[in-house]
């Protein structure tokens, strides 16, 4: 049975093109998400979003390990991405997609140069122990606009 929890959301404007915003959301992922933000024993070293519907996303640690996130169920360059959350209140993966919830993510244009990112993480009641991540991310002051501003910064650095 899946409990009801609001969804969460972020957004971020980074100054790229629309194209260029979404290559370096969805090719560059290690350069811009939090290295602290990892599921394996040992140093993340990449973080992988395989650009196909069905792709893996995934880590890499140090140790040449692989740790599961997710999954791509929508592959839309250079406007729209959504891929499953399987990562549960207790920081462990679950294999089983009836746990998994969603983020979208979707780039829209502000013009030549410059990109809004929404996403939104919905599903979450879904995720076992889901109250724990939810709170977790929440009260820790992390959150989805946080990485998306990280995004941001270091898209254009």
């Amino acid at each position: 049975m899946t409990m009801t929890l609001a969804d969460l959301h972020g957004t971020a404007t980074v100054r790229l093109p629309l194209s260029r915003a979404f290559d370096f959301f969805t090719g560059s992922m290690s350069r811009w998400w939090p290295s602290e933000y990892h599921l394996g024993e040992a140093d993340m070293v990449d973080t992988v979003l395989e650009p196909a519907v069905g792709g893996r996303w995934f880590e890499r640690d140090a140790d040449g390990n692989e740790c599961d996130w997710g999954r791509v169920l929508v592959w839309e360059p250079p406007t729209r991405l959504v891929v499953t959350w399987q990562i549960n209140g207790h920081w462990q993966y679950d294999d089983n997609p009836e746990h998994a919830s969603e983020i979208e993510v979707r780039f829209e244009a502000d013009g030549p140069e410059q990109t809004t990112v929404h996403l939104e993480h919905r599903h979450l009641g879904r995720l076992v122990a889901a109250e724990a991540l939810r709170d977790g991310i929440v009260q820790s002051g992390g959150g989805w606009s946080t990485i998306l501003e990280r995004f941001a910064r270091i898209a254009v650095g």
